[in-house]
């Protein structure tokens, strides 16, 4: 067994061992059902802003992202303002949500939209939102560990046998300690996350010699019409290098893996509607239960800004683009290949076909002077999978106890029998990833991104709840149905099954247009149809009540009232040009790619200084929405609570 093999068992189980004692203590606390569901609606701030933060974006930060920066050049690299969106999320449903739940003594968000609509098909359509939203998105991070133990092991260990170690020692921490010990565990998650894009990142670009050559190579590949998707003429927005441009606004193609000789997917469209998708992270059902895991709303801010907007956005933007455009120069690309490049630091070109395998190879760079590093890393990366598979089996398990076990087969259920079948459920659910990630051959990014397409789907029923009283129960669930049979059949899972029955009528993600924007439109449509029909449903008294309280309690002061304009229109002018059609203008607005460094006004290609330039005003866009326009900060009213946990009979108080 050679160095390095010993390092990465000794640091693994190290890690798993710490995790499972935060399962164990997180079960000795856990007295109540709302202890072991919610902890005890008592997470602390800092624990939350970490959790948070690593929940929202897990595995595919660290493994998938650069994998597919490397993949598809800078065109895909748009996507990391994920960093925006998903917390640009959190800013418009997060601190309602808490409120709802803090005066109502809500534990699922199946409680509190049943509740609100008066109607109980919502609640079980959240919960099949939670379960197709957890059971693709866990399978991906089990593939992706079994894909990194096969390749850090030097082929020792099989990517099966990793997939089941990682299912193993999630469900283990996850069905002992429950939300309690997910977040403890998640917080540290976070750190080791940040800690591996880091290092990482600076292997790679210490590999091709620094960040000069990385420079040159950009400038070689703006003269040339190398690479995967060829040129963007013929797309729109310049005839360059697919690497350094945007092939447009929309395309009558579908789909990332069929060829197109007009510079790949990535046109404005598919950029737009791919991030809204991203945005169903923060809109899932599991993450309104982290919402009302808390005692107060201080953490939301800090963390959708400052952590999740700031810090993580200037790793995406500057680390983890720079080590995914460095491998071209590390011999995956032969064209591009460094002359100076050790010939046992080169990666193999086969990566391009299996990109989640990118990381685990730059990895072994440095394996035999530094085995220690690269198991550290490797834990790093088991660490950034784990926290977001964690997070949803737990509250999906939850989801499963409270709005269909108790709800309906036994309403009197105790706080023993609901945590006994919520460990159940978190099994099943595991059992049911497992399958997921051993039949998988999709990306860790694209197969994750269908998975929160699926959480998207709420926006409607939470706008309704928190925002616009006039969406119907009919409306909302109608629309929910819609949307989410729009996302399966849109991508590959719904287009295979299409094909299987002699259907050939599209490809996956038609016209460039993602499967969760496909989805998202069909689910508002019909929501505003059916809503505007539907309106004698006798619950228009009932749901002023809750809009009352909101506007009560997180309601503008009348001179910040007159900002609202301002910000709407500010905030859609950020996503015209950051991440919608306006992203051609990025092409060459400082440069064309193929003027070379003495022709871009910055010194890098035009597009990743556009893409800095409005990730910065992204954070401040977040600044002004979470602070100054208060959506996210303590009401300055005390929320009182009308009732205990909805639900808890106050039975066998004790396992």
């Amino acid at each position: 067994m050679n160095e390095k093999l010993l390092w990465l068992l000794g640091f693994v189980a190290l890690y798993w061992a710490y995790c499972i004692y935060l399962g164990i203590r997180g079960a000795r606390l856990a007295r109540t059902a709302s202890d072991y569901f919610l902890a005890g609606r008592n997470l602390p701030v800092w624990v939350f802003v970490l959790a948070a933060t690593a929940i929202s974006f897990s595995g595919w930060t660290f493994l998938g992202h650069p994998a597919m920066i490397y993949r598809d050049g800078f065109p895909y690299a748009y996507i990391s303002f994920f960093t925006i969106m998903i917390p640009l999320t959190g800013v418009i449903f997060l601190k309602r949500q808490w409120m709802l739940g803090k005066r109502f003594g809500y534990v699922t968000p199946g409680e509190m939209l049943s509740d609100y609509y008066k109607c109980d098909r919502i609640r079980f359509l959240t919960v099949i939102v939670a379960v197709l939203f957890t059971v693709p998105f866990m399978g991906v991070q089990l593939g992706a560990a079994g894909y990194l133990f096969n390749v850090l092991s030097d082929g020792l260990i099989s990517t099966t046998v990793g997939t089941l170690l990682l299912g193993m020692a999630v469900f283990l921490y996850v069905v002992y300690g429950g939300m309690r010990a997910v977040a403890y565990a998640d917080s540290f998650q976070c750190i080791l996350l940040a800690v591996g894009v880091i290092l990482t990142g600076g292997i790679a670009i210490y590999a091709i010699g620094g960040v000069e050559n990385l420079l040159i190579s950009f400038e070689r590949m703006g003269s040339s019409e190398f690479g995967l998707w060829g040129t963007t003429k013929g797309a729109g927005g310049g005839n360059y290098n697919s690497y350094l441009a945007v092939p447009g606004i929309m395309q009558g193609v579908s789909g990332v893996e069929e060829t197109t000789y007009n510079g790949g997917p990535w046109t404005g469209m598919m950029i737009l509607t791919f991030l809204m998708a991203m945005m169903g992270v923060q809109a899932s059902p599991a993450f309104s239960m982290w919402s009302f895991g808390n005692n107060t709303p201080k953490p939301f801010a800090p963390q959708q800004v400052w952590v999740s907007g700031l810090i993580l956005g200037g790793l995406l933007f500057i680390v983890s683009i720079a080590q995914g455009m460095s491998t071209h120069l590390l011999g995956a690309t032969p064209s591009l290949a460094g002359s100076g490049v050790p010939i046992d630091w080169k990666l193999p070109t086969e990566i391009s076909d299996i990109p989640d395998t990118l990381v685990p190879y730059i990895l072994t760079i440095v394996q035999d002077n530094m085995p220690w590093l690269v198991a550290f890393l490797g834990v790093c990366a088991l660490a950034g999978m784990q926290s977001a598979g964690a997070a949803y089996m737990s509250t999906a398990g939850a989801m499963l106890t409270r709005d269909v076990y108790k709800h309906r087969l036994q309403p009197q259920a105790g706080h023993s029998i609901q945590k006994f079948v919520a460990r159940v459920s978190v099994l099943i659910i595991l059992l049911a990833a497992l399958v997921v990630a051993l039949t998988n051959k999709d990306t860790l990014v694209l197969l994750g991104g269908m998975a929160v397409a699926f959480g998207l789907q709420m926006w409607p029923a939470l706008l309704g709840v928190c925002w616009i009283k006039w969406f119907t129960a009919r409306g909302v669930s109608a629309g929910l149905i819609v949307g989410l049979l729009a996302v399966f059949f849109t991508d590959n899972y719904g287009v295979g099954l299409l094909n299987l029955i002699g259907l050939d009528l599209w490809g996956r993600w038609p016209l460039t247009i993602h499967s969760g924007g496909w989805g998202i439109a069909l689910n508002l449509l019909v929501c505003i149809v059916v809503s505007a029909t539907s309106q004698q449903d006798g619950t228009r008294d009932h749901k002023s009540k809750f809009h009352t309280f909101l506007k009560e309690h997180a309601g503008l002061a009348p001179n910040k009232r007159k900002l609202i304009p301002l910000a709407w229109g500010a905030t859609l002018i950020w996503v015209f040009f950051a991440i919608g059609p306006g992203v051609v203008v990025g092409n060459d607005a400082f440069g064309a790619p193929d003027v070379g460094r003495d022709g871009w006004t910055f010194g890098i290609p035009s597009i990743w200084a556009w893409q800095i330039m409005f990730w910065l005003l992204g954070v401040a866009l977040l600044w002004f929405l979470a602070y100054f326009m208060e959506m996210s900060t303590v009401p300055e009213q005390e929320i009182e609570a009308l009732s205990e946990d909805i639900g808890d009979p106050g039975l066998d108080d004790e396992d």
